[in-house]
């Protein structure tokens, strides 16, 4: 067995799944700001849903940059230099535990769920601020798995600023005054449009992905702008650097606990190897 933890700003999920990837049970609860806090219920909800079963590895997502099992640091919560993976250790007696950024398991996850599997994929997801996660053949690329692609610097109204300052779902809302699921104006979308291509204008011709994958709350409304930004896109780019092909997220609320899956998988892979 495999447990998945998904940690939000909001909410944690935790999951199970089995030796054959079928997804169990799943518990959530209010994610504490405190890091004290946090591993507390975190370790008792493991304790009180897997003890005594066999488990094999634990795998935690986690919404900002990771380092060794450190999370150096959070867009959504208060955590810095907050060593998570010492925290769980011998929570389950000897069983493993990773830790991993959340865009970059999501993407794994979503990529995984592609046939054949593209030789390199972006995940964006494009939410509260913007994650991303680069996967080469199917597998989250070692060399690139600190990136952040939110915080990409672009001029945007004069001004250089991070991509996700002027293109996130809190920008919007600051912007516009509406959630995503508010706006109905094709005037407005054509905007968000706009926004969202100029941090892809800068990634595409370094990446040169052969797919990307758009998740989040605004990749959940992906048939209001995919086509536009599409078109802006083939018509901005160089000619000789292809647009590639943009896909909406399969399992847009399941991809990191699945990303969590996989991960575990090529973390076995990766010590059988070695051994």
């Amino acid at each position: 067995m495999i447990v998945a933890i998904d940690t939000g700003g909001t909410k944690t999920l935790v999951a199970s799944f089995n030796k054959s990837g079928v997804l169990g049970s799943q518990v959530k609860f209010p994610t504490p700001k405190d890091t004290t806090e946090y591993i507390k219920v975190l370790r008792q909800t493991i304790t009180d849903n897997y003890a005594g079963k066999t488990v094999d590895a634990i795998v935690v997502a986690i919404p900002g940059v990771v380092n060794n099992g450190v999370v150096i640091w959070c867009g959504n919560l208060p955590w810095k230099n907050f060593d998570i993976k010492s925290a769980l250790s011998g929570v389950l007696g000897k069983v493993p535990v990773y830790i991993e950024n959340d865009a970059k398991l999501a993407g794994l996850g979503e990529t995984r769920f592609l046939k054949p599997i593209p030789a390199q994929s972006l995940y964006v997801t494009v939410s509260t601020g913007i994650g991303t996660g680069i996967t080469t053949n199917g597998h989250i690329n070692p060399a690139l798995r600190n990136s952040e692609g939110g915080h990409a610097l672009i001029e945007y109204d004069g001004v250089v600023r991070e991509w996700e300052s002027f293109a996130s779902g809190r920008a919007i809302y600051e912007t516009y005054g509406k959630y995503a699921h508010d706006i109905t104006s094709k005037r407005t979308w054509r905007q968000i449009t706009d926004r969202i291509s100029r941090g892809f204008l800068a990634i595409i011709p370094i990446l040169q992905p052969d797919i990307i994958i758009i998740g989040g709350s605004i990749g959940t409304y992906f048939e209001k702008y995919g086509q536009q930004l599409q078109d802006i896109l083939k018509e901005k780019l160089p000619s000789h650097i292809p647009c590639p092909k943009f896909v909406q997220a399969k399992y847009p609320e399941l991809a990191v606990i699945y990303g969590c899956y996989y991960y575990a998988l090529d973390s076995f892979a990766a010590k059988t190897a070695k051994n």
